[in-house]
Formats: C-alpha cells, structure tokens, sequence
C-alpha cells in the first residue's frame, strides 16, 4: 500500500525490510507481534513536527521510512541541528524510559513513515518481554557512543574539510543504494544545517564542497551528489581505509 506521501507502507514489523540493520527492531517473532499489537502507524509530510524539546515524553516514535532532523533550541532563540535520524531508529527513548523532558525537538526532513508506542504500553511491553529490553540496552548504549564521537569531532582539532568528508562517509554508510547510484546523497538539510551539525559556517560548507567537485571527488547539483572517489574522500577524513566503508 501506497500513501499520498509515496511511501510504500509497511503495516507489519515481521515482513519490515530494515528490522534485519537496527538494534530495536531485531526481535523475536513473538516479540515482534507483541510490539505490532501495540504501535500505531502514521505517515507524515516533510516538516512535521513530532515532539518537541522540553514537552513530556508520552511515548516513543520508531522510524521506519524517511529522515528526521534532531534539534535544539538556545536561550536566544537560535536553532541547532544536532543530528539527522535514520530509518530504524527509536526516536524519544531516553525520556520515555526516564519520564524526563524530550532533549530535543523532532522534525521530519522528508516524508516518513513513523510507528508510535505510548508509553505506559512501552513499559508494559518491556517488562513482557526480555529481549527487547536488551535492545533498548543496547539502543541506549549506541546513542551514547554516537554522542561520545560527535563530541570527540568537535572538540578536537581537526579541519573542516575533515569534518565535511566524514560527514559524507557516515551519510553513504547509511544510505549505500540511491536511485540505484553507488555513492548518490539526496541531502535534506541547507548549507546552513550542514555547518550546525559540524560546527562550521555556511560558508565554509559551500567552499568545501566546491573544493571536492572541484577534484572530481563529488560531483552533481543541488540536493543531488554522487561520490566519485570514496578513497579520497576517506583520506581527507583521515580514517582508517576499513573505517571509511
């Protein structure tokens, strides 16, 4: 089934062809029907809003298609994007397992497809059932290694072409096949966002893509890129070769 945002609906958890890549989503069968019975399917349009920093958390948002767009806000008003949400990711985790505040706000970058636990069921479901306690374990445990690494990116001295490569690298892990192009990013965020992520200018971000083009190291228009030379690019990084694929 085909929503209007054309997206193509995955009704059943079981059939999901992301569950085999994602921590949450590797349960067993019986697992699995449980965790069916209890979610709530919903599309959204790209700019949604699916909760925001500082609200209480009333449950957990399981992305099954799309991105979304992590922010937060300062005390002036100014808005940070923090990161950019996968498909298989569990969204709002921590606060519902603590009943704290969302830290930040969700946004969807694209049309999504997004399941929906509230929370009293997620706990319910959890005491239920072993096994996806220890996915969210390990869901927790990743998110705070994925924060170590971004601290670790920002804080120590490196360039901002090294931080732009990386950058690159992590978006065509996670997105190995686009329009049947090896190495093709469909970008979602501005210049502007792309420099929030990894702490530089707008600016600075346009001159180094314009540099690696310039090297035949990226080509393409607009939201549209292709990575000619993923060795390059893994140098100027300054990765490991296996650490780039």
């Amino acid at each position: 089934m085909v929503s209007p945002y054309r997206l193509d609906i995955i009704e059943n958890c079981q059939i999901c062809q992301v569950r085999p890549a994602r921590l949450f989503c590797a349960l067993s069968p019986e697992t699995l029907q449980a965790f069916d019975a209890i979610k709530c399917m919903t599309s959204y349009a790209q700019g949604a809003v699916l909760f925001v920093e500082g609200q209480m958390p009333s449950g957990i948002f399981v992305l099954c298609m799309g991105r979304v767009k992590m922010s937060a806000s300062g005390s002036d008003g100014k808005i940070l994007v923090v990161r950019i949400a996968e498909p298989g990711e569990v969204l709002g985790l921590s606060a519902t397992m603590s009943g704290k505040a969302y830290e930040l706000t969700a946004e969807t970058a694209e049309s999504c497809q997004v399941n929906f636990v509230k929370r009293d069921h997620l706990l319910r479901f959890l005491k239920e059932h072993n096994d996806a306690c220890f996915k969210v374990a390990e869901q927790l445990s990743e998110k705070y290694r994925v924060a170590c690494d971004e601290a670790r990116l920002l804080g120590l001295k490196t360039t901002a072409d090294q931080r732009v490569a990386r950058l690159l690298l992590d978006w065509s892990r996670q997105n190995p096949e686009c329009g049947k192009t090896e190495g093709c990013l469909q970008l979602t965020l501005t210049q502007e966002e792309i420099g929030q992520l990894i702490g530089t200018t707008r600016e600075t971000v346009i001159r180094t893509f314009a540099a690696l083009k310039k090297q035949h190291i990226l080509e393409g228009k607009g939201s549209s890129l292709v990575i000619l030379d993923k060795s390059a690019l893994i140098e100027i990084a300054g990765l490991e070769p296996n650490r780039g694929n």
